[in-house]
């Protein structure tokens, strides 16, 4: 790698980031104008007085303004800022008029779609245990994966956002972890993505991170989710390789876990999947006595560790990128139903 191609990154990286760290204190004073504040009514809040909750607004301009910037805008880059706009309209939304989960469904299922339709979708299926890690392709397969996939880390990204700069942080951490995973497998359009959005997250992370001085909102955190997911599939999931599938999902252990688990949970209590609760990862260990700031460092913790082990899944063929997945599906199982994630209580 050349000193340019070093200088262009960490600028690439430092204008989201300015960006960023720069317009939130204003939006943070508009949102106070326009009365988009998050106020504490239920116990799940852990915070006791009015939050502005649009901090998705200078992550969204950061984003957009460092792709317009620095990335080539081919159809998939398209694509890619169409939904993203589709996703964040809808978040900002909910913001502040509180929509219902159908609405919110809507906004994310146009979205999709609008990836889809740009091509920007899963092709290929690893055979895991076939003698040279041949790829399949899928046709509308894949396209099915892609609606799924999409929508499942959009809402994933949001359920986890419980915590001041737990979102933003794992999100900042998944995004470097897809940054080195879309370096190595040359997806250079990828990479940029990967530099901004990880710049626009730490900019706001200061003003999100405890005690946070403003939300991400669902426009923040269901962008963000959106981001994750449309960026894997173009720097990985959408190449012939052996890795296609396993590091996306292991790079995102923490959303995919923690939703899954919920999911589980809700159904095992007979609760609509859709209901917010306090089983959550974060929520248990709040309630072992620690705080906000160590609780959110615990989880930084896990999600860095699942980004070294997802970039170091890029060395292992097919067979044994998909062996590390369900070794850490187990061990995380286990380790879900000994904490008590999946709980009736």
């Amino acid at each position: 790698m050349g000193c340019d191609v070093m200088i262009l990154f960490i600028l690439v990286f430092l204008t989201a980031f300015a960006i960023s760290i720069a317009l939130t204190p204003i939006i943070k004073k508009l949102a106070f104008k326009i009365n988009a504040v998050d106020v504490p009514k239920d116990e799940r809040r852990i915070h006791n007085k009015p939050i502005p909750r649009i901090g998705g607004v200078a992550i969204y301009i950061a984003f957009i303004a460092g792709i317009l910037i620095y990335s080539t805008l081919d159809r998939h880059v398209y694509g890619i800022i169409i939904g993203s706009t589709i996703i964040f309209i809808g978040g900002f939304i909910d913001d502040l008029k509180n929509l219902k989960p159908k609405y919110k469904l809507f906004f994310q299922i146009a979205a999709a779609l609008v990836l889809i339709f740009f091509d920007v979708n899963v092709k290929f299926l690893t055979i895991p245990f076939a003698a040279n890690g041949e790829s399949l392709y899928i046709g509308y397969i894949g396209t099915a994966i892609t609606f799924l996939w999409v929508v499942g880390i959009t809402n994933a990204l949001n359920l986890i956002d419980g915590l001041d700069g737990l979102a933003t942080g794992v999100c900042f951490i998944s995004a470097i972890s897809l940054f080195f995973v879309s370096l190595i497998s040359g997806r250079s359009i990828a990479v940029i993505m990967t530099l901004v959005l990880s710049g626009a997250c730490l900019g706001f992370l200061p003003y999100n991170f405890n005690p946070a001085s403003i939300f991400l909102g669902d426009s923040g955190a269901q962008l963000l989710g959106f981001l994750l997911a449309a960026i894997s599939i173009q720097g990985a999931i959408k190449s012939a390789a052996a890795f296609a599938i396993a590091v996306p999902i292991i790079a995102l252990g923490i959303p995919i876990y923690d939703t899954l688990f919920a999911m589980i949970r809700r159904k095992i209590n007979n609760r609509p999947i859709s209901e917010a609760d306090r089983g959550h990862f974060h929520h248990r260990l709040l309630d072992m006595g620690l705080n906000q700031k160590q609780v959110v460092l615990i989880m930084y913790s896990v999600s860095i560790v699942f980004g070294i082990v997802s970039v170091l899944a890029m060395l292992l063929t097919a067979k044994k990128s998909f062996a590390l997945l369900i070794i850490i599906f187990a061990v995380t199982l286990s380790f879900a139903i000994e904490f008590g994630l999946l709980s009736k209580k």
